[in-house]
């Protein structure tokens, strides 16, 4: 009779294979902040002051239609106390930091257009972001989506992608904000070519191989359910080899190709929430994060339009949190007012109990909770994710559960 030694011997070579596969295709958190939006412009509508611009008209909309908190709280429908205590941090916001994550979009906000009238303008955004970067007014996060790798937009969107990435590296603009989105995917072929483009412009334009990587927009049935049976978004996950920074969800492009007429057309229709399942399942554990898609009822126009517009809004950003979508797209300047009131009440709604099982889970305190790590990590998680949006200030998070932020961040699984 062999050992236990031998045994555990065995066993570790028997599964020496999937320990390495595990620790490569589900490595985890990747210890980066996620914004909370993502912002499209089109890219002949963009220039350096865009995101101020945007910001200016989302505090003049908050003050013509929501100049109170009790008048904010109306409007949107979020819970009055709550508004009292977030109203002056959406008003900070909106003047310092308006827009987290801007994409510049040459695909459908941009059109089918001359290839010179394209090229012209892909190096006049290219400049404007230089600049942007340059004097620090640039989002944190920004970038363009392209033309799909579909063959009739295939080599235009690649131009586009060269031209600007080129423009970008030359400047020496290219910082760790950087991202590109990849949209329309249809087949695991597709996340592969744009692996092969991404290394391509690295080394047309002098960058560290993988400096770049992209998101995939999950917006055609055929990046859910492949031909086969099999859902291709997970396999187009591990396809990017460690590339792929986050899956978007589309809304109108997914819904519209599953046969939905317009009217039914939204975030929370069931073929949505379908697609978004099966999304999330597929981006659990291989640090990839998610992004739910946006709503085209815009808060514009009179009084009763705005306050239809903001309480829809304001809903749909707060279903997406409770369903662990933290981010999400916005169109228009007038739905930031209520994108962060609507995201920061969440967090603060939900400080007290995540503050007081955390004390209690890393012994400073007492809860009516057992929890388990995992629940410990989801907790950490929570309150790192509101300190970084700011909804929840540093301090708090010292005072209330015990540990300072670099703390937190272990507890979450962000750092070793």
């Amino acid at each position: 009779m062999s050992s236990f030694a031998d045994l555990a011997d065995r066993l570790d070579a028997r599964l020496a294979g999937a320990d390495a596969a595990l620790a490569r295709d589900y490595p985890g958190d990747r210890g980066v902040r996620q914004p909370v939006h993502t912002v499209y412009v089109p890219a002949d509508r963009y220039d350096a002051g865009t995101p101020a611009a945007w910001g200016k008209q989302a505090l003049e909309t908050l003050a013509q239609h929501g100049g109170t908190p009790r008048a904010f709280a109306d409007a949107s429908g979020l819970d009055p106390a709550l508004v009292e205590a977030v109203y002056p941090r959406v008003e900070r916001k909106l003047a310092a930091e308006p827009v987290e994550d801007l994409r510049i979009d040459f695909e459908d906000g941009f059109g089918a257009r001359p290839d010179d009238e394209e090229d012209a303008e892909a190096v006049r955004a290219a400049a404007a972001l230089v600049e942007s970067v340059g004097d620090g007014t640039a989002p944190p996060f920004h970038g363009i989506r392209f033309k799909s790798l579909e063959a009739p937009t295939r080599r235009r969107g690649l131009r586009t992608l060269d031209l600007f990435v080129g423009g970008l590296a030359r400047a020496g603009a290219l910082g760790d904000g950087f991202v590109l989105t990849l949209p329309k995917v249809t087949s695991v072929d597709q996340v592969d070519a744009m692996v092969t483009a991404c290394a391509w412009l690295e080394d047309a334009h002098g960058l560290p191989s993988g400096r770049l990587g992209f998101e995939i927009q999950v917006e055609t049935p055929q990046s859910i359910l492949g031909a086969d049976g099999t859902a291709l978004v997970a396999r187009m996950v591990h396809a990017a080899q460690g590339r792929c920074t986050s899956l978007h969800y589309g809304t109108y492009d997914y819904s519209a190709s599953c046969g939905i007429a317009a009217g039914y057309q939204s975030m929370e229709h069931p073929a949505a929430d379908f697609a978004k399942a099966v999304m999330q399942v597929a981006a659990a554990g291989t640090g990839v994060h998610l992004s739910d898609g946006s709503t085209n009822i815009l808060p514009v126009g009179d009084d009763a339009a705005v306050r239809r517009g903001w309480s829809l809004h304001a809903r749909l950003v707060r279903r997406s949190l409770e369903r662990g979508f933290y981010q999400g797209w916005d169109l228009h300047p007038a739905q930031l007012p209520t994108r962060f009131a609507a995201t920061y009440a969440f967090y603060r709604e939900g400080l007290p109990s995540a503050v007081a099982r955390l004390r209690a889970y890393t012994g400073g305190g007492e809860s009516a909770y057992l929890d388990e790590p995992a629940t410990a990590v989801a907790l950490a998680g929570f309150v790192l994710r509101g300190v970084e949006c700011g909804a929840v200030d540093e301090s708090e998070v010292l005072e209330g559960i015990g540990v300072a932020l670099p703390d937190l961040a272990r507890l979450a699984r962000r750092a070793g």
